[in-house]
């Protein structure tokens, strides 16, 4: 009986280099052209084919944004795997992760439910915090300030998983009311679905 049942890859969309080592352009220093930082999608298709050929499970991705030195171009996993997905059978398509401080909590949820539905199940909902501060903090959410990003985070997650979990449901909190209380065709809404 074997004991490992499942392969799983990560590509996290970085271009194919050719200027590397330790004499190399430092990383800073590098702009590649869009035509560049858009080859890694077509590798993500063929290396998506081929998994799915030879039965692997799932293809893991990591959001991430501003790479214009080529290291990991993909800045959303979502619709990613929706595509990945249409021209695969069954492969898995994860996301390591979205970083949801730079989500607005109800965007997330809805992208990543509507994308569930549309894979019939193939995407693997995958959060963290963030790490690089020129993509968290430009996006309008904070990281140097961990304790503050720590805050953001738990607030979106709990309403992340209200959104998956409730019918309908409702939210105050430091960052985030929802529904908001305002006005709507006369009446004023108490809860979301």
């Amino acid at each position: 009986m074997s004991m490992i049942k499942r392969f799983s890859v990560l590509y996290v969309g970085q271009i194919d280099f050719e200027d590397v080592g330790a004499d190399a352009t430092p990383a800073n220093d590098r702009r590649y052209p869009n035509e560049t930082l858009i080859e890694p999608y077509y590798h993500a298709e063929e290396l998506a084919k081929h998994m799915d050929d030879l039965g692997f499970y799932c293809l893991w991705a990591a959001e991430h944004h501003f790479q214009r030195e080529g290291y990991e171009v993909f800045p959303n996993l979502t619709l990613l795997g929706v595509h990945l997905a249409g021209i695969t059978k069954r492969l898995k398509f994860g996301a390591g992760f979205n970083i949801v401080p730079m989500w607005h909590p109800i965007r997330l949820a809805e992208d990543f439910a509507m994308a569930d539905v549309m894979t019939r199940g193939r995407l693997i909902f995958g959060v963290g915090r963030g790490y690089q501060s020129r993509e968290v903090e430009t996006m309008g959410a904070p990281l140097i300030d961990q304790d503050a990003n720590r805050a953001v985070f738990e607030e979106n997650m709990e309403i992340i998983l209200k959104a998956f979990n409730e019918e309908s449901f409702s939210h105050k909190g430091p960052r985030h009311t929802i529904p908001a209380e305002v006005p709507y065709r006369g009446y004023e809404m108490t809860d979301v679905t």
